[in-house]
């Protein structure tokens, strides 16, 4: 199944091309009643709906470090902190828009705006203290993120040994287009990842390739207690511009279309603009990190 936000907040199940609205306020209450809603019998065609961000969670867990390919290639750069399994920090879910919808560059924030694809995990209901074993109990759903970063700004917070500022701001989240239920994905480890800029490969990699397997990303993180509808991540894979041999040729600018797509799931397309066509004016004066 796959279960999509659209127009006004509306849930739908996506039938081919067609999407069939349920009777459920909202996509994090479809997970919290634990039961599947009945159809309202109001259908549309896929192209005439806006989808929207699948889910605004509750909780949103960043994974860090997880693809051994992402740790090698942070070596081409001399990175000053380890990129190792286990890190995680929270999301600011204000920062999240859905599909098509525009990642806005902040000039006077940074110059290096980088792209992470992503895939996460929806969790299915509430729960915590359980391990990898029971963890695909809590699996409602997977879907592409793309996980937008200031690089230079992640630098400066890096001083410190920890990030959040670098991935939080206004619109660097875009989760989607969908999420698809764990029936359609016997293996969550076996799907083909690539990112896209302008059509242009830039990471390429596998689901295969994460240091840890999802079930125990769950089950380390249940620590901390999920709630229905929560979303945790499981870090990006190699090919990020930041840690290319020349990163300045590849930091997204205003009038790229970035496409995430993971294999089985579908793809997650998002432009870049400039602060200005966002908000009609010039960007604020440049902040010094």
């Amino acid at each position: 199944m796959r279960l999509v936000t659209f127009d006004d907040g509306a849930v739908g199940e996506l039938r081919e091309d067609r999407v069939v609205e349920l009777d459920v306020p909202s996509m994090r209450e479809y997970f919290e009643q634990g039961e599947l809603p009945r159809a309202t019998g109001r259908e549309l065609a896929l192209e005439e709906v806006r989808l929207r961000a699948p889910i605004v969670p509750k909780k949103f867990f960043h994974t860090a470090g997880n693809f051994r390919e992402h740790e090698t290639e942070s070596k081409n750069v001399a990175w000053s902190h380890e990129i190792a399994p286990w890190i995680v920090f929270f999301q600011n879910v204000d920062a999240i828009v859905g599909p098509d919808e525009p990642v806005v560059y902040p000039e006077h924030l940074t110059d290096e705006l980088d792209y992470e694809l992503e895939l996460a995990i929806v969790i299915r209901k509430a729960g915590k203290w359980f391990s990898p074993e029971e963890a695909g109990d809590y699996i409602g759903g997977y879907v592409i993120f793309n996980d937008i970063t200031a690089r230079d700004i992640q630098r400066r917070e890096m001083r410190s040994g920890v990030f959040s500022f670098c991935k939080a701001i206004d619109t660097f989240c875009p989760p989607g287009p969908w999420i698809v239920t764990p029936d359609e994905i016997p293996d969550p480890h076996d799907l083909a990842m690539e990112l896209r800029v302008n059509g242009e490969p830039r990471q390429v990699s596998h689901s295969k390739n994460m240091s840890v397997t999802i079930p125990e990303i769950l089950s380390h993180y249940s620590a901390l207690g999920y709630s229905a509808g929560d979303v945790v991540s499981t870090g990006t894979v190699s090919g990020v511009a930041g840690f290319s041999d020349d990163p300045a040729s590849l930091y997204l600018k205003p009038g790229d279309v970035m496409e995430a797509e993971i294999e089985r799931i579908g793809v997650l397309r998002n432009p870049v603009v400039s602060w200005e066509e966002a908000h009609g004016e010039q960007a604020p004066e440049r902040v010094q990190w």
